[in-house]
């Protein structure tokens, strides 16, 4: 991808789109940041890995309430963590969230960190959520790049229909394009984000809608299928992660919270594929054997 500066008129427009038509989102209002600062963002961008926003909303607002610093989640176990996650997906994040609160609490006195590489010192944080809750908690002028950010990058820049697979170049390209003041450069990043969420998606772009449409390769080169080389995820419905989806299901269902081994969702019609999803939750630490009882994390 070429390195570019932003044209003032696209920035504009892209701000001025943002600022009349971006939803309303809990992360983005100011009392959310009034009463739960970074911290909530931090939370937000853990839950929203991989997961739409709609699933997102009501499991962070729940969290929050629970847990509204990290020092109150660092005291919580991590069996309440990964029972307070529900069925969010990619339950490993739980745990990670509850490592990268107990990191905040003994590290920073409780406070989440505001430089980049502090922020991916923290467990489960990546380039992205580091630079996301250091752009939009503390409005520092960092590139964040999401895969909605990707995509409208490759179209509007590169001409292609879909991105490549994420590389370092793109926090290099973003940088290129992101408006020198931190104030705008945070909403050119929502900005990015949104535009690729709601109007440049994968699958059926709404182009008549896009307000850099002028802007935009390809676009002007006729919108050409120029491949997809993104890894496809595999199908949920009979995959081991369906598999481990439903013995978590089912512990966090128990009144006692521990059920024996050969009990656990026992109807499951593959009983390698039950047994696959057992061990690899022990091997994560989302569920303990003991006793040939299986239970939640203590």
């Amino acid at each position: 991808m070429p390195v570019i500066s932003t044209p003032p008129s696209l920035s504009r427009e892209l701000e001025r789109w943002y600022q009349t038509t971006a939803r309303d989102l809990p992360w983005r209002r100011a009392e959310f940041h009034q009463q739960f600062g970074a911290w909530g963002t931090l939370v937000s961008e853990f839950m929203l890995q991989q997961t739409p926003v709609t699933r997102v909303i009501p499991h962070l607002e729940a969290w929050l309430e629970r847990w509204p610093t990290p020092e109150l989640m660092s005291r919580a176990t991590p069996a309440e963590v990964v029972q307070q996650w529900a069925n969010l997906g990619y339950p490993r994040r739980a745990l990670w969230l509850h490592r990268a609160g107990i990191q905040i609490t003994e590290r920073h006195a409780g406070a989440v960190p505001r430089e980049v590489d502090a922020l991916l010192a923290l467990s489960g944080i990546g380039d992205y959520t580091a630079r996301a809750v250091a752009a939009f908690a503390f409005g520092d002028r960092h590139p964040v790049v999401d895969t909605n950010t990707r995509r409208v990058l490759a179209r509007v820049l590169d001409g292609k229909s879909q991105p490549a697979p994420p590389a370092r170049s793109d926090l290099v390209t973003m940088t290129a394009l992101l408006p020198e003041s931190d104030a705008e450069s945070a909403v050119f990043n929502a900005a990015m984000m949104e535009l690729g969420a709601t109007v440049c998606t994968a699958r059926a772009p709404k182009c008549d809608q896009c307000p850099i449409v002028a802007f935009c390769a390809w676009v002007a080169a006729g919108r050409p299928d120029t491949g997809d080389r993104r890894r496809k995820q595999a199908r949920y419905e009979g995959s081991d992660r369906q598999a481990r989806g439903a013995v978590l299901k089912a512990l966090r269902e128990l009144p006692d919270g521990a059920v024996p081994v050969d009990d656990i969702i026992h109807d499951w019609t593959d009983l390698a594929q039950r047994h696959r999803a057992i061990d690899s939750l022990i091997a994560d630490g989302l569920i303990e054997a003991v006793d040939g009882m299986l239970r939640l994390p203590h």
